[in-house]
C-alpha cells in the first residue's frame, strides 16, 4: 500500500509539471500574441519552443480527436482536466 501512495505521489508531481508548463506556454503565446514581447526574441521563442516539443506528443493525439476550433486551441484545456480528474480517482482509490 506503501509503494502505491509513492506512485500517485509521483503522478500527481508529474501532472503538476505539466500544468505549468501548458501555463507558461500559454502566457509566453499570448505575449507573443499582442506583441508585448517581440516574437524575434531568441531567448523566449527557445522556451516557447522547447516546451513545445514537450508538450506536442502529448497534446497531439486530443487535437486528432477535438473538432478544429480555428485560431483557439482547446487542447491544453482538455489535459489540464484530464490529468486532474486522473490524479483525483488515484487518489481516491489509495484512500480505500
Amino acid at each position: 500500500m506503501q509503494a502505491l501512495n509513492i506512485v500517485v505521489g509521483l503522478l500527481e508531481m508529474l501532472s503538476s509539471v505539466l500544468i505549468m508548463l501548458i501555463i507558461v506556454q500559454f502566457i509566453i503565446g499570448l505575449a507573443f500574441a499582442f506583441n508585448v514581447v517581440s516574437p524575434s526574441n531568441d531567448f523566449l521563442r527557445q522556451v516557447y519552443d522547447s516546451i513545445d516539443k514537450l508538450l506536442s506528443p502529448v497534446l497531439r493525439p486530443i487535437r486528432n480527436i477535438m473538432p478544429d476550433t480555428g485560431a483557439i486551441d482547446f487542447s491544453p484545456i482538455v489535459l489540464i482536466f484530464g490529468l486532474r480528474a486522473v490524479v483525483f480517482v488515484l487518489e481516491s482509490l489509495v484512500k480505500y
